[in-house]
């Protein structure tokens, strides 16, 4: 569609005229289209703006000015302005720091703490009456993340062999910490 056609459009447009309206629409919409979702990239929010888009240009259609921009500008410039509304509505508003909800502190009291250390002393003692090398694979295993293979390879001991040791350790430490 033409500069000359579309601003004749927007000009009929603004005196009320339906039809001009709806040729305006099929004439522009795709490209408002794309304008919206390239900003929105969601494409329900795209069609949602380029509604409230065409509600606008209804509204302010007398506002154009034939020769101050082009029309098709104008359009894309209300179809720009109205998805970065949108995006700028989705975006929560700040909280005033008295507002702010309180958070409790992730780390432990100092009861939980005096308890925690006491855990950490029982679970080294327990640690070493196991075998070195076994005592080691736990804390590589458990306290590391190493996989059963990685264990295996780096102790150069068959994978079910390493399982076994694991298996074996923890029902160790168990019964040690259950003393």
């Amino acid at each position: 569609m033409s500069q000359p056609d579309l601003s004749d459009l927007i000009a009929r447009t603004a005196l009320g005229d339906r039809k001009s309206f709806s040729a305006l629409y099929a004439g522009t919409s795709a490209k408002l289209f794309g304008v919206c979702l390239r900003i929105l990239k969601d494409r329900a929010q795209a069609e949602d703006a380029v509604q409230e888009v065409y509600v606008r240009i209804w509204r302010r259609a007398g506002s154009f000015r034939v020769g101050q921009a082009s029309a098709m500008a104008w359009l894309v410039t209300i179809a720009r302005n109205q998805a970065i509304d949108m995006i700028r509505a989705r975006q929560p508003a700040t909280l005033e720091y008295d507002d702010a909800p309180d958070v409790a502190d992730p780390d432990p009291d100092p009861e939980a703490r005096a308890a925690l250390s006491g855990e950490a002393r029982r679970i080294e003692a327990c640690l070493g009456e196991l075998e070195t090398d076994k005592a080691a694979a736990v804390v590589d295993a458990y306290v590391e993340g190493l996989s059963y293979q990685e264990l295996a390879e780096k102790n150069s001991v068959p994978l079910n062999t390493m399982r076994t040791w694991l298996r074996r350790s923890l029902l160790k430490l168990r019964e040690c910490l259950n003393r």
